[in-house]
This record gives structure tokens, sequence and C-alpha cells, in this order.
């Protein structure tokens, strides 16, 4: 497979500094050289312009940090569908969450015919009228379903970006009032901790790809390295208990291997500041390389 390497070094859509390094820490972690040992061509295409929290401007607290926000989403969509071009597998590396934005505007300039399974401690479902916070990496799935800030929502001119009856959350257990309620009335499917533990991560991942694959050929996997249990990814900055375990986060990557439905995806949140010996980022590295066909025994 050729792979298209973005690093998107982005922290304005939250509060903790430090996530703009995800990308480096990510790649110190041997991505490309373990990518390529598995027979794969990886191309890196290095990282998007971003804006520095120290100077940019908060501007609206309902949206903080709106404008550059948007832009730098505009140059991640520029180079993803730069990818598509090449026929390459985008793999966007965060950056907080609010880089799925820019992620998903780039892919919808090809489709937005497209599912989405997003692994995710948090819904981030809110608009500016629900946030309790202003930070846009809570508001990304909202504004890729075509809800919510219109800059966000119509970035690149395609609104939705990707189908909400395709779309599936996975791993859920921190959902803000008003935003439940939103994806209570939405046709997003939603896996929280209680089913993942209830029904076992083999069964949601089969109706997951089940459900996101329906009528469409694209399928985009969102992974936030928050949805694992904090004692496993400790670098990240909204970590909350009860999360995925080792094994549970590797099955899923493996059966969404084993599909071969997965057409781009991206792993964010990840915070070298609030890590131990670049744990996460090793963590993040094993799972990309589950996703990408390594198996325990050929």
């Amino acid at each position: 497979m050729k792979i298209g390497v973005i690093g998107a070094p982005v922290d304005l859509g939250q509060q903790r500094r430090g996530v703009d390094m995800g990308p480096s820490a990510i790649r110190i972690a041997h991505l490309e050289e373990r990518l390529t040992a598995l027979g794969h061509v990886v191309e890196d295409h290095g990282n998007v312009p971003a804006a520095d929290m120290s100077t940019a401007s908060v501007g609206n607290p309902k949206a903080r940090y709106l404008s550059d926000v948007v832009r730098q989403c505009g140059s991640i969509a520029t180079i993803v569908s730069g990818c598509i071009g090449k026929h390459e597998f985008p793999l966007v590396l965060g950056g907080d969450q609010s880089t799925s934005i820019g992620t998903l505007a780039g892919l919808a300039r090809t489709t937005n015919k497209r599912g989405i399974i997003w692994v995710d401690a948090h819904g981030d479902f809110n608009t500016p009228g629900t946030t309790p916070s202003g930070n846009i990496h809570g508001m990304a799935l909202a504004a890729i379903l075509g809800h919510g800030e219109r800059r966000l929502a119509n970035l690149g001119g395609v609104s939705p970006m990707a189908l909400e009856k395709n779309t599936v959350l996975i791993g859920g257990r921190s959902f803000d009032e008003p935003e439940a309620k939103a994806i209570s009335k939405s046709e997003v499917t939603v896996f929280t901790m209680r089913e993942i533990d209830e029904l076992g991560m083999k069964n949601v991942i089969r109706d997951a790809i089940r459900v996101a694959r329906a009528g469409v050929e694209d399928v985009h996997l969102s992974f936030d390295v928050d949805s694992m249990d904090p004692g496993e990814a400790p670098g990240t900055g909204t970590p909350v208990k009860g999360g995925l375990t080792y094994r549970e986060a590797h099955l899923a990557m493996e059966m969404l291997s084993d599909s071969k439905r997965i057409t781009s995806a991206e792993f964010v949140e990840v915070n070298p500041i609030l890590d131990t010996a670049n744990h996460t980022a090793e963590l993040a590295v094993e799972l990309v390389l589950s996703l990408f066909g390594k198996k325990i025994i050929e």
C-alpha cells in the first residue's frame, strides 16, 4: 500500500500545551521504518503550518481560536486531497481532534459518501451553543456531520463531510449533557464502554464495520488515544478512567485491517509533555501497525 503521512501539529482546539508535538513523537517511535518493514511504501508529506497558541487570538470564547483553526484545517484538507489524487492512503498524525475537520474536508473533495468509525472517550458533538469550554476539539464530529459553527461545518464547501447514518462512535464514557442529547437525536450509532463490556470488542467492531460500510465504498478511522485507559495511554490531555485495554484496541485495529474497508485514518491527541518515555506515541504506532496488517502470526 502507498501511505501518505501528514503531520498536523495543531493545539488550538483545546487548552493544554504539548499536543502539537504529537506528530514528532509518533515519528520518533519509528513509524515510517516500521510501516516500510511491513512492505508498504511511505511518503511523509511533513507538517502543515500551524499557529502557536502563545501568539494566536482566542476570539469568540464559545469557539476558541476559530479563525486559526479554520486556516490550519484548510491546510490539512489540501494535503489530504493531494494524497487521494496520488492514490495514497492518507494517514494523519495529530495534534488535537480539531485535526479531523481538516482531514474529512480533504476527503470530502472526492466524495462525502463515506462512513466514519470514531474511537474516542468523548462525543466531540458539541457546538458553540452547547460547549462548556469553547474548545473546538470537542466540536469536531458535529462539524464534520454538518452541525454547529458554519465556518467549520462548511470547510471546503462540502457539508456534511460524511454520512451521519454511517458514523459509529466507539468507547464513549464522558459526554456533556447537551452533547449526549444531540447524539441521541442523531443517526450516529454509539457503543459506549458499557456496550463494549457487555458485548465484547469483537461484536462491537463487527457491528461498527457493518454500519459504517453500508452502501459506501470508503470508511474513515479517527482514533483518539484518550479512548484508551489512562494506565495504557498516559500522554493525552483529556484522560478518562475506564477506557479501552491494550488488547481491545489491538483487536479493533486487527479486525478493521481484516475488513479491508478503511481507506483513511488519523491518530490524534498524543501529548508527549504528559507522557512517560514516549509510551503513548509508541502505543499509537503499534496500533497503526495493526491497522496496516501486522499480525501475530502469518
